[in-house]
């Protein structure tokens, strides 16, 4: 068996997770977007460490991701057992195991072992697990996941490997591209909130509303992009949301299967395997949540957002990127925002997309987001198509439609538009230009003095009042002017210490 060829960045992130254990971190998150190969790391790892008769437990959230990871160390050469009831590779003897997070739930002892690997991290932070941390305090843990969002991550890990962004990805031809329609959402007036989320019964109800405009919009956006229909993933409220989805996909035509927790294992792996094909006759797959973790076909060419989220950031992330994978053939991924949760989560997106994850912490999926108003909304995409104003543009890069100025809407190339002003739109300050340099140089200075490359997003939005618009910029010495202001705003933060004491 050939051993694995990693990337750079693969490489990079094994061995800064080697120094982390170097540095007494037991527990450490590995941080890579979806797409970015962190079961591949992962394997390289394991096949490392086999070789010292390590024990090593490789934990999955449920049983699909069990039987995918199998694979994945079977092409690999690893030979394992799986830790499950009636598995025909039950072989604890074996010092590589693959377990569910339902299997350990069940179990009333844990297996000894010196090495845990934990798939979708963020999915997986149940009682089992944070019993098994904190009864053994020095058992080396490496945590994988896209979205590190969980408040419970901060709290039981102390390390964060992140060493490549879904920006970079997508700029070497690792992922790619995404092309966002914002069509018509899922209404959520008035419903109500559970734990920060809206209640389930309800919000599947007003999803039922709008099944026909998901279709319609699904069969027009298709054709205009792709010509044809192309495999689709679909978020639904709810296993009635998704079968009347389903049902109205197949009297258009268009072959549609849901799968659901209803459902036996069995048939989900069955409808899961067919859909593999190349030559399958299954245009749509529609689920509420199987989909968006751990799922990795490759060959998904459009995402559609029919399941309205009002905090949790981790799970559109997931969604979303179920289709950023690269595939033979494959330009970009459609994703159709039947939701509303694009522009709802659209700063800490791409402050995501661009920076990656820059500490652990509590979080982005704490609160709830402040929705757009809708004049926001509609100014947000092409009144003509519906597809996201790309930045820095006032043409639209699906049907070419130009966005013709009014007084009551102020835009500044690459950054959100403020709507609902009565004042003519005032010349912007600083040149996009200008602003680059400037971020360049917070870079640079960060660099120079250890400092997490963070604070220098942080720095920008202080002087501009939003965060920086397209790729980040190769760091630059600092000048004179960049370095004057950094003081005025020390001076500024000590005043204001003193103040407060």
């Amino acid at each position: 068996m050939q051993p694995l060829q990693l990337r750079p960045y693969q490489s990079d992130s094994v061995e800064r997770l080697r120094d982390g254990f170097r540095a007494k971190h037991v527990r450490q998150v590995l941080a890579a977007p979806t797409g970015a190969g962190k079961s591949r790391i992962m394997e390289h790892m394991i096949k490392c460490v086999q070789a010292k008769r390590t024990r090593i437990m490789f934990v999955c959230e449920r049983r699909v991701l069990v039987e995918q990871f199998s694979k994945h160390l079977d092409r690999a050469g690893i030979d394992h057992g799986v830790l499950m009831a009636k598995h025909w590779r039950f072989r604890p003897h074996l010092e590589v195991q693959i377990a569910s997070a339902q299997t350990l739930e069940r179990m009333e002892t844990l297996p000894l072992v010196d090495l845990v690997f934990i798939d979708e991290l963020h999915a997986c932070l149940r009682k089992s697990i944070i019993n098994m941390m904190v009864n053994q305090p020095n058992l080396r843990i490496v945590g994988a996941t896209a979205t590190p969002f969980h408040p419970a991550i901060g709290t039981h890990f102390t390390n964060v490997v992140s060493v490549t962004t879904m920006a970079n990805l997508v700029r070497d031809g690792h992922l790619v591209p995404f092309r966002v329609f914002v069509a018509r959402e899922v209404d959520t007036t008035g419903v109500a909130l559970v734990a920060g989320e809206w209640k389930k019964d309800e919000l599947e109800e007003r999803g039922r509303r709008i099944v026909g405009d998901v279709v319609a919009d699904y069969v027009r956006i298709s054709h205009e992009v792709f010509g044809e229909y192309r495999k689709t993933i679909c978020f639904s409220c709810g296993v009635q949301h998704g079968a009347e989805l389903a049902q109205r996909f197949n009297e258009a035509g268009i072959n549609a299967v849901q799968i659901s927790s209803d459902d036996e294992d069995d048939y989900r792996d069955q409808v899961l395997e067919d859909f593999a094909r190349p030559d399958t006759d299954i245009k749509v797959v529609i689920s509420v949540a199987i989909l968006s973790r751990g799922f990795d076909q490759s060959d998904i060419d459009h995402v559609i957002l029919a399941r309205p989220l009002k905090k949790s950031f981790s799970e559109h992330v997931q969604m979303v990127g179920r289709g950023a994978r690269t595939h033979d053939g494959k330009k970009l991924c459609v994703i159709q925002d039947n939701s509303g949760n694009w522009l709802r989560f659209q700063d800490d997106w791409d402050k995501l997309y661009h920076h990656g994850v820059e500490a652990l912490g509590p979080g982005t999926d704490t609160k709830p987001k402040k929705e757009p108003s809708d004049a926001q909304k509609e100014a947000a995409k092409c009144p003509k198509c519906s597809a996201l104003w790309p930045p820095k543009t006032d043409t639209c890069v699906h049907c070419g439609h130009v966005r013709v100025r009014s007084n009551d809407v102020q835009a500044v190339a690459g950054e959100m538009i403020e709507v609902g002003s009565t004042k003519p739109a005032k010349p912007e300050k600083y040149s996009a230009d200008y602003k680059r340099s400037f971020y360049a140089q917070l870079l640079g200075h960060a660099l120079e003095k250890g400092h997490n490359p963070g604070s220098a997003y942080h720095r920008y939005i202080e002087k501009f009042g939003v965060g920086p618009a397209g790729p980040k910029p190769d760091p630059e010495p600092m000048g004179d002017e960049v370095r004057r202001w950094l003081v005025s705003r020390n001076i500024r933060r000590a005043k204001g210490r003193a103040v407060a004491a």
